[in-house]
C-alpha cells in the first residue's frame, strides 16, 4: 500500500469540517502563513495523487487511436472511482498541519539584506 493510500485511511472525514483559525494561528504566529504552509502541503499531496492515479491507469491504456477500439475496463472505473472518493488534499493537509505532521521553518533572507 502506498504511502498516500495509507494516509487516506487514517481515519480523516471526506467532508470538510470548520476549523479553529485561533489554532491554526497559534501553530506559526500568523494565519497567512500557516494557510501558505497547508497551501503547499495541499499541492503536494494533489502531485503525488495525480502521479500514481495516472501510473495506475497507465497499465490500462491501450495505444491505438482507433475510436472503434475503445471499451470500458471496469478496474478503470473502480480506480477512477475509489480516488474520487478520497478526501480533498487541504483536507489532508490542513488535518496533517493540525497534527503537527508537517516540517515548515521560517527563510531568514531578511537577515542577510
Amino acid at each position: 500500500m502506498s504511502k498516500l493510500r495509507r494516509q487516506l485511511s487514517a481515519n480523516i472525514p471526506s467532508s470538510v469540517e470548520t476549523k479553529s483559525l485561533i489554532e491554526i494561528k497559534a501553530k506559526t504566529g500568523n494565519l497567512y502563513e500557516s494557510i501558505a504552509i497547508i497551501a503547499k502541503r495541499a499541492n503536494q499531496i494533489n502531485i503525488a495523487l495525480k502521479e500514481e492515479l495516472h501510473n495506475k491507469l497507465e497499465e490500462f491504456a491501450s495505444h491505438t487511436d482507433s475510436l472503434e477500439e475503445i471499451h470500458e475496463n471496469k478496474e478503470q472505473i473502480e480506480i477512477s472511482k475509489a480516488y474520487e472518493k478520497m478526501p480533498n488534499p487541504a483536507i489532508l493537509a490542513t488535518q496533517e498541519f493540525m497534527d503537527g505532521k508537517i516540517y515548515h521553518r521560517k527563510n531568514d533572507d531578511d537577515l542577510f539584506r
